[in-house]
């Protein structure tokens, strides 16, 4: 027996909680009320259950050297990213929540072509990794700076901060065209980049990030929610991305890669691939440069040209915030680009 009113159809009794005459329904119109985080926890709380169980019983026969390789490099690159991840979303989320859009009008030019140079200079001051990046060029994004101008801070920031710098010219001391040359190459690859993005990029190659508050809520509140919100949803790339690290990096022989060493544009070439799948933190990777003893110069400066810029945690950052199209447009064009970088500059300075 139907408990809808008399001369009522199924249609009105499905719209009888939708008040909006001639509009779309809204998103949420046909699903299932009451909360839905109550499974994801339970779920979250039986995996960590899980886990917690399988160390106990198994822990002792996970003794393989290629397993406990892989487990220090996956603990290695999430918790040396983890901090500087930190730290990019808690800017990212101060500058949606305190800083005025009028702000950026004034400071960074409306023309992208200007503004891609002013972005990519303004890297310099800000100390912090690739992961710390991706975040702050979201919030860029979202305070209405040019997509070209956000993207070539995200590739020049973690490259030429002045950690980075010091760091490289501890790593090769007495050698100060080593740094030279990165700073070159590193700024001179993000402002081409950015100005290729300003002529040729369109906006539905990108997902603009999406603000998980209320525009009117207090800042206080919009801080937090975007701070958890992008803390979470980054966070599960950049595992993702370790994950993938760890095992390349145990899967790949070191031999391949040695023997390669005494080939001009080869050993080039296999650095950049090395940065890409090793995915170290752009604060630490010129010490892991200078210890790559066989490889040319030019070789060693394309790894500390690349991998900042393309990597694999990046990627998967970049995926999960900015959309796998986007990914496969930009990426491409960012290995090319550091790579003839790194030649020209390579020739020039070393």
């Amino acid at each position: 027996m139907s408990d809808r009113p008399p001369g009522s159809s199924l249609g009105d009794s499905l719209v009888q909680d939708w008040a909006g005459p001639g509009e779309l329904p809204p998103s949420d119109w046909g699903r299932p009320k009451g909360p839905r985080r109550t499974a994801t926890v339970w779920l979250f709380a039986l995996f960590i259950t899980a886990m917690a169980a399988g160390n106990l019983w198994l822990s002792d026969r996970f003794t393989h050297e290629a397993f406990l390789a892989w487990a220090t490099i996956f603990t290695a690159i999430s918790l040396q990213a983890l901090p500087f991840l930190v730290f990019g979303v808690a800017l990212s989320a101060a500058l949606t929540a305190f800083v005025p859009a009028s702000f950026y009008r004034r400071v960074i030019p409306r023309n992208p072509v200007a503004a891609v140079p002013v972005a990519g200079l303004s890297g310099m001051v800000l100390p912090g990794c690739e992961c710390a990046s991706v975040p702050v060029a979201g919030g860029l994004m979202k305070r209405g700076i040019a997509p070209a101008a956000a993207l070539t801070f995200l590739l020049a920031a973690p490259a030429i901060n002045p950690v980075v710098l010091i760091a490289t010219a501890v790593a090769f001391p007495g050698q100060p065209e080593v740094w030279i040359a990165r700073l070159v190459a590193s700024l001179g690859a993000a402002v081409v980049i950015g100005w290729i993005w300003a002529r040729f990029g369109k906006s539905d190659w990108i997902r603009p990030p999406r603000a998980p508050h209320d525009p009117d809520a207090p800042k206080l509140r919009v801080f937090r929610d975007s701070m958890v919100h992008d803390l979470v949803h980054a966070g599960g790339f950049l595992v993702v991305g370790a994950l993938a690290a760890a095992t390349l990096n145990v899967a790949i022989p070191r031999e391949w890669i040695t023997g390669l060493a005494d080939l001009p544009v080869v050993s080039v070439l296999v650095t950049a691939a090395l940065a890409i799948l090793l995915s170290i933190c752009s604060e630490a990777d010129a010490f892991v440069a200078a210890s790559l003893n066989p490889f040319p110069p030019t070789a060693l400066l394309a790894f500390m040209v690349v991998g900042p810029m393309v990597d694999i945690k990046l990627i998967a950052l970049q995926a999960g915030t900015f959309g796998w199209g986007f990914v496969r447009r930009f990426v491409p064009l960012t290995l090319l680009v550091t790579l003839l970088s790194t030649f020209l500059i390579g020739a020039l300075i070393l």
